[in-house]
């Protein structure tokens, strides 16, 4: 009996030894595996660098319509918010005062012609008469000289006639360019005239269309020898550079070209105006409209970009995590230059073709081996190239 207790005790103990060691061998098996992380290639390329400005829209003319005589609207001939060319009849003044001025006006005239007739035959009478001394030179005199008077008058009247014609032609008010006709501030039957001085309407031409933006004088100087290269042309051979970015975050499909630049610095603002030519088919753009103008300030060559998300920005530092060929990561302090798109600008601290962590870097200890696989990047949206995306935080 003893002797089969025993046997039943020694395979007890043999048993939980063997599940010992199995215990054991399964804990050294188990590795802790090196941590995943997102790297993507640091590239260079040609990087412009954007500079903007606020701008507003305005027509290329805005021309203000106004009544040249005095009368009554008696009609208005155009469609508000139509296209109008240059020449087409706007409104329509009574024209009968200004008809009957004409009317006498030619009526004297002829008068005046016909007396001159008159006083013609006597000057020449009078010539013949002097020359076979039958009379005075003074008589002669008289004579021419109330001629030329006639004819001196024929010349005020002919005057007069074509002043009452034009006031009869300015009874029908045009438009002086061509572009879009605003709202009648005028009504039919209304009084107009130089006296008051109204405004029955305005016409602009929005194709092309004006923008207008503040530029600061250090910007100004900044790109002072380009401007002068570029105002040095003729408008028509100067570039379309100027990108229009609308309230709707749009890209406009035009692009502006330079067209002047104010004479001095507005002293409230320490800003000067520039102003550029913008092309605008189908005039969809109107006057008063607020857009972003963008241009390129200059072109940094063969940059070291990487995306933005990969750069670790503490208290004004700048760090990237870097995995090298032995796939040990690394912590590296760079400094950064301007932002492009999604992507940023690393100025020193980092070469083409090395491999940045971008997403991941909180897992990352310096000289530790990491699990590098490749980031790909999220679809693409529309986003202005200056738009100010954060950088990551890890």
């Amino acid at each position: 009996m003893k002797s089969i207790n025993g046997n039943l005790y020694l395979a007890a103990v043999l048993a939980l030894l063997s599940s010992g060691l199995a215990g054991c061998g399964k804990e050294e098996a188990v590795v802790a595996a090196p941590p995943e992380v997102l790297v993507a290639d640091a590239t260079a390329r040609d990087v412009p660098v954007y500079r903007e400005w606020i701008g507003t829209l305005d027509g290329s003319e805005n021309a203000e319509i106004r009544a040249r005589v005095n009368g009554h609207l008696v009609k208005r001939d155009y469609q508000e918010g139509t296209l109008v060319k240059k020449g087409d009849v706007l409104f329509e003044i009574d024209p009968r005062p200004t008809e009957a001025s004409l009317a006498e006006a030619k009526s004297q005239l002829a008068q005046a012609k016909a007396a001159q007739v008159a006083s013609q035959a006597d000057a020449d009478r009078s010539k013949e008469l002097f020359e076979k001394r039958a009379i005075s030179e003074k008589e002669f005199i008289n004579k021419t000289q109330l001629n030329e008077s006639s004819l001196s008058k024929i010349s005020a009247l002919e005057a007069g006639v074509e002043e009452a014609q034009l006031n009869l032609d300015f009874c029908k008010v045009t438009s002086p360019v061509e572009g879009i006709a605003g709202v009648a501030k005028a009504q039919v039957g209304d009084l107009v005239g130089p006296a008051n001085n109204s405004v029955l309407t305005s016409v602009s031409t929005l194709d092309p269309l004006k923008v207008v933006f503040p530029v600061s004088e250090s910007d100004y100087l900044a790109a002072s020898e380009r401007v002068q290269e570029i105002m040095s042309k003729p408008l028509e051979q100067r570039p379309e550079s100027i990108e229009l970015f609308l309230a709707d975050g749009s890209v406009f499909p035009h692009k502006a070209r330079l067209l002047s630049i104010d004479m001095q610095v507005q002293a409230s603002t320490g800003t000067i105006m520039v102003t550029a030519l913008l092309p605008n088919p189908g005039s969809l753009l109107r006057p008063g409209f607020f857009a972003r103008a963008r241009v390129i300030a200059r072109v940094l060559k063969d940059a070291v970009i990487v995306p933005q998300r990969a750069v670790y920005e503490v208290q004004g530092s700048y760090q990237l995590g870097i995995i090298g060929a032995d796939g040990k990561a690394e912590l590296r302090p760079v400094k950064v230059g301007a932002r492009v798109g999604s992507d940023w600008v690393i100025t020193e601290g980092l070469k083409t073709g090395e491999k940045v962590v971008v997403e991941g870097l909180q897992k990352i200890k310096a000289g530790v081996a990491v699990n590098a696989k490749p980031w790909t990047p999220p679809a693409e949206r529309t986003i202005a190239a200056s738009e100010p995306v954060k950088p990551a935080s890890h």
